[in-house]
């Protein structure tokens, strides 16, 4: 809950300096509440006897998501069944105390919002409203969260700013202009400029770009977009000034899978020397000829000399890293300690 918390904030006030500004007027604070605040001192007869008395039995039994449970193989616990209604008592609490008259999410949260509005409606006699936007889904139709484990996160530790800049670098052209209206605060008219241009350029990705550029700002802020971007020359245009300029932090991010080692820079230490001590080819013949076939790479350039000295600012950069990649998906981090 703190994580979301906090990833909630981080994008209302990047959002508050970053769109909002440049409009010139005031935004409101935003309230970020926890329905376990109110749920978890609920008495569960008053519940039952106020806001259970007010849902009909018939009526969430024939909500679609409900009867798709009923038919399932494990069928439906009581715990989900009630779920409908807390979610509908949050909408009520949440307009007996802060005013609240909208109800926004997802297309498959449709039954429960209207749970939400009919409970109110009768509760309170007010109008209120409820909202639905589309489910976005992968390129085969399977709904992106965590169920279906590929959940793009607004929490750094989950999704680095790299990951979620690639992720929407990566959409394809028949879904971009879609995500740009959903997803940035860019004009309808300059959403429609970018298009026009990338039907004359489509090569240079125009509005993939911009789209993760906006959406990386939003999350991640500034800083954020920036380390995108120095990940994203490190990684696939081998640029040794964004190596240079990466932080601990964006090492890891990037390469989360790759081990990491540090190590003491000895008088004459070679290729060979680094590769071994890095565990990063096997002992012996095999080891050595890795290197000389061309499968070794530091900092992004090739090495097939084994018994090459490292040289300060070639095979080690400025800021202690050096980048050992085997092959072509294997990567070690080496930080040099004492240079």
């Amino acid at each position: 809950a703190r994580g979301l918390r906090a990833g909630l904030e981080r994008l209302l006030e990047n959002h508050r300096e970053l769109f909002w500004a440049a409009g010139g007027r005031p935004l409101g604070q935003a309230a970020v509440l926890d329905n376990a605040a109110w749920l978890g001192r609920q008495p569960l007869l008053d519940f039952l006897g106020g806001a259970g008395g007010r849902l009909r039995m018939g009526t969430l039994l024939s909500r679609q998501s409900c009867q798709a449970r009923l038919r399932s193989p494990e069928g439906m616990s009581l715990a989900e069944f009630l779920y409908p209604a807390l979610q509908a008592y949050d909408f009520l609490h949440l307009h007996r105390h802060h005013g609240c008259r909208v109800q926004l999410g997802g297309a498959d949260q449709m039954g429960n919002i209207m749970s939400g509005y009919e409970l109110v409606t009768k509760t309170t006699g007010t109008d209120v409203f409820g909202i639905t936007v589309p489910l976005i889904t992968s390129t085969t139709g399977d709904k992106l969260g965590k169920t279906a484990g590929n959940a793009v996160w607004l929490n750094r530790d989950k999704t680095s700013p790299f990951e979620l800049y690639q992720f929407f670098v990566r959409q394809q052209d028949n879904i971009v202009e879609k995500y740009l209206k959903l997803f940035t605060f860019l004009p309808l008219e300059e959403i429609d400029h970018i298009m026009e241009m990338h039907a004359k350029e489509p090569e240079k990705w125009g509005p993939q770009k911009r789209l993760a550029a906006e959406v990386t700002k939003l999350v991640h802020g500034r800083e954020g977009l920036e380390s995108a971007k120095r990940c994203t020359k490190a990684l696939y245009y081998s640029s040794v000034e964004a190596l240079e300029a990466m932080s601990d932090q964006e090492l890891h991010e990037l390469f989360r899978q790759a081990p990491s080692a540090e190590l003491m820079l000895e008088p004459g230490m070679t290729v060979l020397d680094l590769c071994r001590k890095a565990n990063a080819i096997p002992d012996g013949p095999s080891g050595y000829q890795k290197i000389t076939h061309g499968g070794v790479s530091i900092n992004g350039t090739r090495v097939t000399n084994p018994e090459a000295v490292l040289i300060l600012g070639q095979h080690i950069l400025k800021n202690g890293v050096s980048l050992l990649r085997i092959g072509k998906k294997n990567y070690y981090i080496i930080k040099w300690l004492q240079l």
